[in-house]
């Protein structure tokens, strides 16, 4: 020991002598014991936060996002170890109903920990059973299921393969055995799917039966990280607000929300989940070279690219209605390139934008045809979309906001045109 001691300062003293930068042996140490996601590691807990960062746990350190080095999990949520010494989570989940809004849950052993805003709150920790009665310690998994993807809005706790159904209104537990299923030691929900990893990989599953549909399971690298040798998964780089290009954007009638650049596309309303982009012919097969314009009408979403329309029924995965593609010109009595269209919520018109001209049809009317021309103040619309909030006009990475259509065909001159920003369209200000 004596001579190792004299080997290690006389290295030491080398180094310092040749102006060598010196790392601390103990930070050295650390680097070279920090867990690599790549290598294949099962997590202990998986789940985002308020802002959509997706954070994988493993022994007390986390990776933010999808790729990256692993850092101490306690940097990102305040006491998760320096006091209470939990060293690592057995299952965590974001509450994101009206009642709890934005809270993460951490369970441990028999304690739980609730965080908002990253930071512990007061009382806790607390026994899992004052916050959650009728769920049992040393848990493996958790993962919210909101009403309408579940019965009633849920939490599933897994342990082995038991999972205890969590109702948050009746505070009520229904415990069901998916033997199925691997034991999962993480879970999560993304894009309305439901995931359940086991070692470095993951099996999707039914939230309801647990049922598992399609050849699982799959490589987890291959598709939620970065990792050298493996697929694109998390490969999406949100967008500059500055240097953002929308060519249609729409909300359909079940509240999602999507903007189309190019051939992929992007879902807005998940973004506190993350936002991601895919091939426009994941959700719309038939598509398979862009999009000129899109809107959403009586549970039914309208793709237009050049001269023909492809309607989509919402509520059966956008299933390509029978008959479809027809043109423009049989569909809404319209000829001629589209710029952008809109329709504004709970109401039966649609407004075509070409050139300098709008154009209103009727959805309701058979044939449909144009029943107004009216005049627009300026042309080259990248996008448009109504809501409750007005008409946002897209044109570039700048928007013209007006509130009614009437208004829009009213003005003479364009108003000065806003900024995209984050909070708009999830771009990186």
């Amino acid at each position: 020991m004596e001579l190792l001691t004299k080997t290690l300062f006389l290295c030491l003293a080398l180094a310092l002598t040749n102006g060598l930068p010196v790392q601390p042996l103990d930070a050295a140490a650390e680097d070279a014991a920090l867990p690599d996601r790549c290598a294949g590691i099962e997590f202990d807990a998986i789940t985002p936060d308020e802002k959509g960062n997706t954070f994988f746990f493993k022994g007390s350190h986390l990776w933010k996002g999808y790729h990256g080095a692993a850092q101490l999990a306690n940097q990102f949520f305040t006491d998760l170890d320096d006091i209470h010494h939990i060293g690592h989570v057995d299952a965590a989940f974001r509450m994101h109903n009206a009642a709890n809004h934005e809270h993460n849950y951490f369970f441990l052993d028999d304690k739980v920990f609730s965080y908002y805003n990253h930071t512990l709150e007061n009382g806790y920790p607390k026994e899992i059973q004052e916050d959650f009665p009728g769920v049992p310690s040393h848990l493996d998994a958790a993962v919210e299921c909101p009403k309408g993807e579940c019965m009633a809005n849920s939490v599933l706790f897994f342990k082995g393969h038991d999972v205890h159904i969590y109702d948050i209104t009746t505070r009520t537990v229904k415990t069901k055995t998916w033997s199925h299923l691997p034991v999962c030691t993480s879970a999560l929900r993304w894009l309305e799917h439901y995931y359940c990893f086991h070692g470095n990989n993951f099996t999707r599953f039914n939230p309801v039966s647990g049922e598992v549909s399609g050849a699982y399971p799959k490589d987890a690298r291959h598709y939620f990280m970065r990792c050298p040798d493996f697929g694109h998964g998390g490969d999406y780089e949100v967008p500059k607000c500055s240097e953002i290009k929308i060519n249609a954007i729409s909300t359909d009638d079940e509240g999602k929300s999507y903007l189309f650049s190019g051939s992929m596309y992007v879902r807005l309303d998940t973004r506190k989940s993350g936002l991601h982009s895919f091939p426009i012919t994941r959700s719309w097969k038939e598509v398979t070279q862009g999009v000129d314009a899109v809107f959403a009408y009586d549970d039914k979403m309208y793709m237009i690219k050049d001269d023909h329309v492809y309607i989509y029924k919402t509520a059966a995965h956008y299933m390509l209605i029978e008959g479809y593609p027809k043109t423009l010109n049989e569909e809404l009595g319209i000829e001629g390139h589209v710029d952008a269209t809109f329709v504004c919520p709970n109401t039966h018109t649609v407004y075509v934008l070409q050139g300098r001209n709008m154009r209103s049809v009727d959805l309701t009317a058979t044939p449909r045809a144009v029943v107004e021309d009216l005049p627009m103040p300026f042309s080259d619309i990248d996008a448009a979309l109504c809501s409750n909030e007005g008409i946002h006009l897209f044109k570039g990475s700048d928007y013209y906001l007006y509130e009614t259509p009437m208004i829009l065909a009213m003005s003479r001159m364009a108003p000065v045109p806003q900024p995209v920003t984050n909070a708009l369209l999830g771009c990186q200000d």
